[in-house]
C-alpha cells in the first residue's frame, strides 16, 4: 500500500530543482516540489504550506486540518499495529 504522508514545507533549498525541505512528524527531510508548483509561480509562496509526500514528492497541497486528520489516523493505526503485535507475541 502506497501513502502520502502530510508534511509542512519549512524552507526552499533550490528554486531552480524545485526542492525544499519538509518537515514530516518532526523529521525535516529534502523533497522535490515540482508537482505542486505551476509555471511562473513563484516557489517561496509556498513556504508554510501542507502537502502530501509521497517517495520524495510532494504531490498536492492539502490543508492543514486535512493534515491533522491524516496525521492522526496514522498515529492511531500504528499504535494499532503495536498492539496486533503484541497480541501475537503474548503479551496482551
Amino acid at each position: 500500500m502506497c501513502l502520502g504522508i502530510p508534511g509542512k514545507i519549512i524552507k526552499i533549498i533550490d528554486v531552480e530543482q524545485h526542492l525544499g525541505v519538509v518537515d514530516v512528524g518532526g523529521i525535516q527531510r529534502e523533497v522535490n516540489l515540482s508537482c505542486i508548483v505551476d509555471a511562473g509561480e513563484n516557489l517561496n509562496d509556498h513556504v508554510g504550506d501542507w502537502v502530501l509526500v509521497h517517495v520524495g514528492f510532494a504531490m498536492s497541497v492539502i490543508d492543514e486540518r486535512e493534515a491533522q486528520q491524516t496525521l492522526k489516523v496514522l498515529t492511531e493505526l500504528g499504535e494499532m499495529q503495536e498492539e496486533l503485535a503484541a497480541m501475537q507475541m503474548g503479551e496482551s
